[in-house]
């Protein structure tokens, strides 16, 4: 994924560091075996607020965000363990 050094509202949809704050604790934390992950999930809520705010498709997700196949891969999982927890 697209390392940034500083994190900085690229677009108007980008999440500021106190909605971060607040967001990352419901992150899944990283397995103990296996391959380090290299997903920014900031990065991936980020993807997911400009495809809805701009209403482009997956597709035409900027590359800063990384390939959009890992964005919507991890929206998919993260989606489903969200609707898991709320019903």
């Amino acid at each position: 994924m697209a390392q940034i050094a500083k994190k900085t509202k690229r677009y108007p949809s980008d999440l500021t560091d106190e909605e971060w704050e607040q967001f990352a604790p419901l992150m899944p934390k990283p397995g103990r075996r296996g391959r380090p992950r290299e997903v920014d999930f900031r990065e991936v809520v980020n993807a997911v607020r400009y495809l809805v705010r701009s209403g482009c498709g997956w597709r035409m997700l900027p590359i800063h965000f990384g390939p959009w196949q890992t964005v919507y891969g991890w929206f998919r999982e993260l989606a489903r363990r969200f609707l898991s927890i709320v019903t």
